[in-house]
């Protein structure tokens, strides 16, 4: 697994994804946290931030997973990691993992930056701003746990960055379009998958043991079906 991380991670930055993807991200954080705090709106308050962030998933998500699997595929070198020491589930939870690193560490490296200059000016509440993070990271795994999957049914990167990018936005957009919905039992259902609907309680600085033990499901789902996905192909 570790040989699996280590070659997707220097896959990275042998190729301009993971420079876009590093340059675009902290960018977009920089301008919506600039405009969302106490420099854009005079407030300690982040939860427009980090509301506003989760969006942001619906382009980074695509950008960091759609080659995982799909590039294999298309070069023919699926082939070698079947055949390679290396477990199925070691596998995909090492491409799974260089994926989260790289997202998990320009969130967090951005994040340092932009609260260390609100505290220079205020005094935020840093249980909401803990919690808002962890929340944030949960949903970002679980989102590239799906693009992990998507990528792996698929040789055409675009195909892949595509299904992902439309699944994310079903997940994030399920709560809006609920509120229109006028079957109560349906408007249950849709919240109960409603990635977004969960981040609450994360936004008022609880750590909400359901959502977190949700999101991390998410990500085993994925991550799991992915694993059975190569397990068939490894026998056919």
């Amino acid at each position: 697994m570790l040989a699996i991380f280590k070659r997707e991670m220097k896959s990275y930055f042998t190729s301009p994804i993971g420079y876009v993807f590093i340059a675009m991200f902290l960018a977009v954080n920089a301008f919506l946290f600039s405009n969302m705090t106490y420099v854009g709106r005079m407030t300690t308050d982040v939860g427009g931030y980090f509301n506003f962030i989760i969006f942001v998933f619906i382009v980074i998500a695509p950008m960091l997973t759609m080659k995982l699997f799909s590039e294999e595929r298309r070069t023919r070198t699926e082939q070698l990691l079947l055949t390679s020491p290396v477990s199925l589930f070691g596998m995909v939870f090492g491409k799974f993992l260089a994926a989260f690193t790289m997202f998990g560490g320009t969130f967090i490296a951005g994040n340092i930056v932009n609260f260390a200059i609100l505290y220079g000016y205020s005094t935020p509440n840093t249980a909401v701003i803990l919690s808002n993070s962890l929340g944030v990271l949960l949903i970002g795994a679980a989102f590239i746990a799906i693009g992990v999957f998507v990528s792996a049914l698929t040789e055409n990167q675009m195909v892949a960055a595509v299904g992902t990018m439309a699944i994310v936005l079903f997940m994030l957009f399920i709560q809006i379009v609920n509120s229109y919905i006028d079957s109560y039992a349906v408007r249950v259902v849709l919240s109960w998958i409603s990635v977004f609907s969960r981040f609450a309680n994360f936004g008022y600085g609880i750590i909400d043991l359901a959502a977190l033990l949700y999101y991390l499901s998410i990500c085993f789902v994925f991550l799991f079906l992915t694993v059975r996905l190569y397990e068939k192909r490894r026998w056919s």
